[in-house]
């Protein structure tokens, strides 16, 4: 009882730190995706790169720019990690196969974290630094880069620009990531998170073994993991390592760094398009999701039956005592309705329900709040679709904040919805079908199956948690997760890019009677209902045959 009241009380404190900071927050990023001014360091940085920072780029420009950069970042880290036994500072770690190689470098380009290998037995500091550090922040930048130029497409009327990618990297990066990362790492160190550049140190552990225990810059990768939603682990242990998350206090850190942007986002929305009211609407809907997903993850772990569940007050497999089971299905609920995947407890180890709703929560779209920009955006295609039906029932053309939603809106908001359930059903459909694939299960029948679909709705939602279980460090499911996190990334910004275009270039249409309030109750509801119906009942299927057959066994 105690440990869950704790929980509650961290879950309120959370609340109130993610409500006093939207305001400020939100209208800081919109100041910056908005000023004219350039810093001096950024002036100096287009001038490397060639760039003009006062012109805007279309939309297929700006497409063409996050593509490139992406590219080159995929095999500036490839590279990296081939040649890190080269390297400073490489600790004598084993040369990387060129599958994993891939697979890593795709996966913290994408901002998903996915993690085929373990942490501190496989990638040497100056790769941790210069190769996925760095990816954390980048890779952040480009995901709010791209739900910049979607809420320009609202605000601005006859035009084909949608603002400068670089710049927008560029800005998010020097005024916004690095400067909190800075302060927060500081106060991760005084809590003792690990920060030194230290080899492995062979210590003797309670059973009488010897366990070899790198040290590392741990505290200043672990804030920009939390904090750009990326995930992933400087240990194999992830945030449930004492070095990346000693108690309570940092747990409860991590949490609101995970969450901090992407639930300031709506607000830099509701700025940028002139109507704070829009934002509340979208951030109420986010924290709706968020809110049922702790409770019911929480419910399910602390209430399942089972003698020794009973007695342990809970389901404590693979969760650290130092937390209890409110915490850590708070971390649960916060990293899967995230794009982070960072994880503070085993989620294969949760109860049937409580790991089905880790991955129902990823299905979402992760969307509540989501990633860093790629929360936002998805809620915004959804709530185009939202008033779409709307606009059906009422027999009248669809208009969201004064443009007119027609065919090509529709078609870009519709090929967005499906790409990802695509990649994790037929992903996990093929993994099935394949037996050497199957033979890499540790586990038969539904637990399973949701073993392998819960890696596909991973990679594919770029979230990066496992329910591990299976092994996934083969080059099959390697080049298949890989392929699935480049797919589930890169294609929906193609659709947001594009539906971004089609905005901008419309003239604004005033708003009448028949016009639907999209700041109301109503709406909220409206579009709770399509996240529910449109995206959640896609998998209803695929969750029958894994958590769902489970529980109810």
């Amino acid at each position: 009882m105690s440990s869950t009241l704790a929980g509650w009380l961290q879950a309120l404190a959370l609340v109130g730190a993610l409500a006093l900071c939207y305001r400020p927050l939100g209208d800081y990023i919109a100041h910056l995706l908005t000023s004219a001014k350039h810093l001096g360091a950024e002036r100096g940085l287009y001038k490397v790169v060639g760039v003009d920072g006062d012109a805007d780029q279309r939309w297929p420009v700006y497409l063409r720019s996050v593509l490139a950069f992406s590219a080159l970042s995929i095999l500036f880290l490839y590279g990296l990690i081939r040649l890190q036994t080269h390297l400073l500072l490489s600790l004598g770690v084993p040369e990387t196969e060129a599958h994993q190689a891939w697979n890593t470098a795709v996966s913290f380009t994408t901002n998903t974290n996915w993690q085929s290998y373990s942490g501190e037995a496989a990638m040497g500091h100056l790769v941790q630094m210069a190769g996925l550090a760095v990816q954390n922040f980048v890779s952040a930048a480009v995901g709010i880069a791209v739900v910049a130029a979607l809420i320009r497409g609202f605000a601005r009327n006859r035009t084909d620009r949608v603002g400068n990618f670089w710049v927008d990297l560029t800005r998010i990066v020097l005024r916004l990531l690095l400067p909190i990362s800075v302060v927060f790492a500081l106060v991760l160190v005084a809590n003792g998170v690990v920060q030194n550049f230290h080899g492995f140190h062979d210590l003797a552990t309670l059973g009488g073994d010897t366990q070899s225990i790198p040290g590392g810059p741990v505290a200043s990768q672990e804030v920009i993991k939390e904090l750009g939603t990326n995930g992933g682990g400087f240990f194999n242990a992830n945030s449930a390592h004492p070095f990346e998350n000693p108690n309570g206090f940092t747990n409860w850190l991590e949490v609101f760094l995970l969450l901090v942007i992407s639930f300031s986002l709506p607000r830099t929305f509701g700025k940028m398009v002139g109507d704070h009211r829009q934002g509340y609407a979208i951030v109420a809907v986010m924290g709706l999701f968020w809110v049922a997903s702790a409770a019911l993850i929480t419910f399910s772990e602390a209430h399942h039956s089972g003698t020794a569940l009973n007695a342990a007050g809970g389901a404590m497999e693979g969760k650290e005592q130092r937390f209890g089971v409110a915490a850590s299905s708070l971390f649960a609920a916060s990293t899967t309705l995230t794009s982070t995947g960072a994880v503070d407890s085993f989620h294969d180890s949760f109860t049937p329900f409580g790991g089905g709703l880790t991955m129902f929560d990823m299905m979402l779209g992760e969307i509540a709040p989501g990633g860093t920009g790629s929360g936002l955006y998805g809620m915004l295609v959804l709530a185009i679709v939202a008033v779409f039906v709307a606009g059906l029932m009422v027999g009248r053309t669809p208009e969201y904040l004064g443009k007119k939603l027609g065919g090509r809106e529709m078609k870009f908001a519709s090929l967005y919805i499906l790409t990802t359930p695509a990649l994790v059903l037929i992903g996990t459909g093929v993994a099935m079908a394949l037996p050497g694939e199957r033979a890499g299960m540790l586990n038969s029948g539904a637990h399973g199956f949701s073993e392998v679909l819960y890696a596909f709705t991973s990679a594919s939602n770029n979230n990066g948690s496992a329910f591990a279980g299976i092994t996934v460090n083969t080059p099959w499911y390697d080049t298949a997760l890989g392929l699935c996190m480049a797919f589930g990334r890169f294609l929906p910004m193609v659709f947001v890019l594009a539906l971004a275009g089609s905005l901008a270039r419309q003239q604004p249409v005033p708003a009448s009677a028949g016009t639907l309030p999209t700041h109301k109750p109503l709406f909220v509801g409206l579009l709770s209902s399509v996240v529910l119906i449109v995206v959640g009942l896609t998998y209803f299927p695929a969750l029958a045959l894994g958590p769902i057959a489970e529980g109810l066994h």
